[in-house]
């Protein structure tokens, strides 16, 4: 999820067990430490331009490393925060524990994939029901956090982790509705799914984006889970071909290395840019949910040295006449 939403979250469990008295600084450390985990965007590296996606939602994100990130959060906010609110430094590690404890199951509700397990295990659980950034899941948390400072009443705040449970329980009633849709779609076009999934499109739960994948290729579709199903026909691109699609590739070089690493994080949903021949891009995001088109790719080149890596690009261009499109999908127009 966005930042934000992590710290409202982080917020409002800390709040939740807090006293009146201590419910404003006790939200103040909570939403300090719900973000705190997402500081793994600073680890990045100017010759590698795939070193962030291999430590995002990593380490700082594994159910293990909770007790040891919500330690260094409560050294560096005690001090500074809760010793002025009089609090002990077994108070501002309560709050800081539980602040950086929502952070990770949040992260894993979205498609984006987590390392719940790290070190134990590599996989990235991505459970896909809830948006990166939903304005009413978050609109709400904020209402019930501000209302909880300003009444210093606690229960409100367990309001607050009521609706964080119950909003992504409806996620996942509507990506079981739409991902039904989407396998009676491929049997009617007498496809058989390798694998598939649905995810929400941005900013909300309505409207569903499935992928699905032949031997072939990989088909989108947006699939819109109001009182009935409504299907957004898509489009398809075949699955990434190293061997016939790079063929000049040396297989020991960084590049190939390179797509290697991409795979992993994209979860091998791979295809080749059909307006850029030399980019490969992940193939499960796109602005428009029934689309194929990139929002962030890698760009090889056969001009760098086996020990060069490729570039990392982002394409996050959105139309007037997409926004509209997919406001119409988001209303049933």
């Amino acid at each position: 999820m966005d930042p934000i939403t992590q710290g409202l979250l982080g917020a409002s469990l800390a709040q939740s067990v807090s006293n009146k008295q201590h419910i404003i600084v006790g939200g103040i450390i909570g939403f300090l430490s719900g973000m705190a985990p997402d500081l793994d965007v600073l680890i990045r590296s100017s010759s590698d331009p795939l070193l962030f996606l291999e430590y995002h939602r990593q380490f700082t994100h594994s159910l293990l490393f909770i007790p040891i990130g919500s330690l260094l959060c409560a050294v560096v906010l005690h001090p500074i925060i809760g010793r002025r609110w009089k609090l002990t430094f077994k108070q501002s590690s309560l709050f800081c524990l539980l602040g950086f404890a929502t952070h990770a199951l949040l992260d894993a509700c979205t498609s984006y994939g987590t390392q719940l397990l790290w070190p134990l295990s590599d996989e990235r659980y991505a459970w896909n029901l809830v948006s990166v950034i939903d304005p009413l899941f978050t609109f709400l948390l904020l209402a019930l956090m501000f209302t909880a400072s300003l009444k210093r009443t606690p229960w409100v705040a367990r309001v607050a982790l009521i609706w964080a449970v119950a909003y992504p329980t409806l996620g996942l009633i509507q990506r079981e509705r739409a991902e039904s849709a989407a396998w009676l779609l491929a049997q009617q076009r007498q496809h058989q799914p390798v694998r598939l999934f649905a995810k929400p499109s941005f900013g909300n739960i309505v409207v569903w984006k499935s992928v699905y994948e032949t031997n072939e290729a990989f088909h989108a579709d947006a699939i819109r889970a109001g009182r009935t199903i409504r299907i957004y026909e898509g489009e398809f691109i075949p699955k990434l071909n190293i061997k016939q699609d790079f063929a000049w590739l040396e297989k020991d070089s960084q590049q190939a290395k390179d797509i290697t690493r991409f795979s992993r994080f994209s979860d091998g949903y791979l295809a080749q840019d059909n307006s850029e021949p030399m980019a490969i891009f992940d193939v499960r995001y796109s602005m428009m949910p029934n689309q194929i088109e990139p929002m962030w790719s890698i760009q090889l080149s056969k001009q760098r040295t086996s020990l060069e890596h490729v570039e990392y690009i982002t394409h996050r261009n959105s139309s007037k006449e997409s926004r509209e499109q997919m406001l119409n999908m988001l209303l049933d127009k």
